[in-house]
């Protein structure tokens, strides 16, 4: 397949780009603000009543050093998902740089004109509007215009909790292993971080009464974004669907659902930390899912069975270069002690005790060896450092965990382990680059995501898990001197889900009695 450039891909989503840059938009102008309309009187406020100013800029800061992730986390159990998390987030992240730049600009204006403005008879209202606030609007504006790049920046994680903007094509692009994706998320968030920049820029230079004659004009300016951004947001679902980025983008998931079944239900993009728990809360309808995923038992959801077959399910295995096992005598029959030691139930039992009971993959890992009596007693590795990479689910945690104490138990290698790596991109470029060793894939991912082949490949390749296994590992070899060890026994798939009540009182069972649902309405 000849390779898309950048600028076919823009002409291709042109507008769904567009899209994402009014969401963008509206995210970083209703969260900035409010953030002026909170951090403004704190400011004047400290400045007048000094004492506070410590634990009211300590706080502000606290909440800044929060990393944002975490922070749109704390955010969901009180607003749920969509816009509400992620503008409160944004809006505290926006306060520090207001509140301290309006407690600098008024408390540095000179004492002396302060003293003859007191002279003059002004009231303390009369001395902040008429001199202090003009005096101080150049360090104020500042502070505003360094939050707005903060917020066009922080705003890309949006996408996390299905509130749109250009982090669905960034995280999307990651996932997916598509560069022009990323920059199709990436420039566009830049040039607005340096455009927002600018235009605050000459506003600070204009002078104070070139601002009062603005402060009937931009809150109409950020308001009309408001509503752009709401309807943008808002459309005609009779159910509500949650898709990840990666779904979104590969045949056998969003690409396949439209195609195959005909199935369009203008999805919202969510992370797929959040979508299970949203399902469960009524916050999403209908989500894309992982077979083995013990979230699916967790939070009773209900699998749609595939009548048409779009998702095939696909082996589990380390992927590792050739040189590598070259390099770690012994290393290769360690890995390999555990394949075929799983099926899907066991995975999803254990993927069920990270993500219900709460269980560290440690605890799980040590205790899965031990009942397959594979668990050895770590011996003191001197030798060479073995680094072991995951992505960013629990399932990933687990398999990792179970390497190390492998590899600790029957070896003399050290190890390290660099968990959370985020999507396929990152993953196998840390592996291509040489900073991991060995991650565990799939072979749904490699063919998909990773290779790319034509369409004819895929359906020739996908009719069977072990076909697939032998197309990746031989494409593997040959394209990067990657191999794919023995597969560990359990299949993994997409899978689409609902909520097991709501399925039963629409009477949808599989795929297609969605897609007949969704034509009666």
């Amino acid at each position: 397949m000849s390779e898309q450039s950048f600028w076919q891909f823009i002409i291709e989503q042109h507008e769904k780009l567009l899209g994402q840059v009014v969401q963008h938009l509206g995210l970083t102008f209703l969260s900035l603000f409010l953030a002026i309309i909170v951090g403004l009187p704190l400011g004047i406020l400290i400045a007048r009543k000094r004492k506070l100013s410590g634990s009211v800029l300590g706080m502000a800061g606290i909440l800044q050093t929060i990393p944002s992730i975490a922070l749109l986390g704390f955010m969901i159990p009180v607003f749920g998902i969509g816009a509400a998390p992620a503008i409160v987030a944004l809006l505290i992240y926006a306060l520090l740089p207001i509140i301290r730049n309006t407690y600098t600009g008024i408390t540095e204006v000179d004492p002396m004109v302060i003293e003859a403005a007191q002279a003059m008879g002004m009231n303390s209202k009369q001395l902040l509007f008429k001199v202090e606030l003009p005096l101080a609007m150049p360090v104020i504006i500042a502070g505003i215009r360094t939050a707005a790049v903060i917020n066009v920046g922080v705003a890309t994680l949006a996408s996390f909790v299905a509130a749109g903007g250009l982090g669905e094509f960034i995280f999307g692009g990651i996932s997916l292993n598509n560069t022009n994706m990323i920059l199709a998320g990436a420039i566009p968030a830049a040039l607005l971080a340096i455009f927002l920049d600018q235009i605050i820029a000459v506003i600070q230079k204009s002078g104070y009464q070139f601002v009062k004659k603005l402060k009937y004009i931009v809150p109409v300016v950020l308001l009309i974004t408001g509503v752009i951004y709401l309807l943008a947001s808002v459309s005609d679902r009779k159910l509500k669907a949650g898709f990840t980025p990666e779904f979104m983008g590969r045949q056998d998931g969003d690409l396949g659902l439209r195609s195959v079944y005909g199935l369009d239900v203008h999805p919202m993009v969510v992370s797929d930390a959040i979508m299970y728990k949203a399902a469960y809360e009524k916050d999403l309808d209908l989500i894309s899912g992982y077979s083995t995923d013990g979230r699916i038992k967790a939070f009773d959801l209900y699998v749609l069975e595939d009548d048409k077959k779009i998702f095939p399910p696909y082996f589990a295995a380390p992927i590792i270069k050739t040189k590598t096992l070259e390099k770690f005598p012994g290393l290769e029959e360690t890995l390999n002690l555990l394949s075929g030691k799983f099926n899907d139930s066991i995975m999803t039992d254990l993927n069920y005790k990270a993500d219900y009971l709460k269980q560290t993959p440690e605890k799980i890992a040590k205790d899965f060896l031990i009942q397959t009596n594979l668990y050895k007693n770590p011996r003191k590795g001197n030798s060479q450092t073995i680094k072991i990479g995951s992505k960013i689910f629990g399932e990933q945690y687990i398999l990792t965990e179970m390497y190390r104490m492998l590899i600790e138990g029957y070896t003399d290698y050290k190890v390290q382990t660099k968990t959370g790596l985020g999507g396929t991109k990152i993953c196998f470029d840390a592996l291509t680059n040489d900073a991991i060793d060995f991650y565990p894939e799939y072979t749904g991912t490699g063919l998909l995501v990773l290779l790319k082949p034509s369409a004819k490949t895929i359906e020739d390749v996908s009719k069977s898990p072990e076909k697939t296994f032998d197309y990746v590992n031989q494409e593997f070899r040959k394209q990067y001197g990657i191999e794919w060890l023995k597969p560990l026994g359990f299949n993994n798939a997409y899978a689409l889900m609902m909520r097991r009540k709501q399925a039963q009182e629409l009477k949808i069972k599989n795929i297609s009695d969605l897609k007949n649902y969704l034509d009666s309405k």
